[in-house]
């Protein structure tokens, strides 16, 4: 049996990036786009209805996240880069551990960045956050070559263990 290929730093902030900028066109959507046409068919939205749509926008992305993870383990940056978040065994990451991973990481977003440093020193790759929810992120390996052992390895960020 082969190695797994354990995500590097590079593509996983890459698709952090992706997922990013999908948000960003996506939430003000969800926000802003029922009020616009409710004011555009009836006048004014009430309030609650505001308020309703507010909410999950603010939601939108801990829901994106812990539902990607938990159904596929991969955000479409994910797909885009071909890495998927995993239980460290290599099982799927379960609905739980997805929603805290989630909520967690956008709550301490500064803290989960500087956590993705480790990534450079851990065998698989582990960012803080993994370690502490008992993930890994693994990639795909490239033109179906198994990924050799992660316990050799090299001066590159994002390349396949030699």
């Amino acid at each position: 049996m082969s190695s797994p290929c354990y995500a590097g730093i590079v593509s996983r902030l890459v698709a952090i990036v992706v997922d990013g900028m999908l948000l960003t066109v996506v939430v003000p959507v969800v926000v802003l786009g029922p009020p616009q046409m409710w004011e555009s068919l009836a006048g004014p939205p009430p309030s609650w209805f505001l308020s309703c749509f507010k909410l999950l926008g603010t939601a939108l992305p801990a829901v994106y996240f812990a539902l990607a993870w938990w159904t596929t383990g991969q955000t479409l940056g994910g797909m885009v880069l071909g890495i998927a978040v995993r239980r460290a065994d290599g099982g799927r990451a379960g609905l739980f551990r997805s929603v805290l991973r989630a909520v967690i990481g956008l709550l301490l977003a500064p803290l989960w960045f500087a956590g993705m440093l480790v990534v450079l020193s851990d065998v698989r790759r582990r960012a803080l956050h993994d370690v502490l929810f008992g993930t890994v992120v693994l990639r795909r390996p490239i033109r179906a070559k198994a990924c050799p052992d992660p316990s050799a390895r090299t001066g590159e960020l994002d390349a396949p263990h030699p």
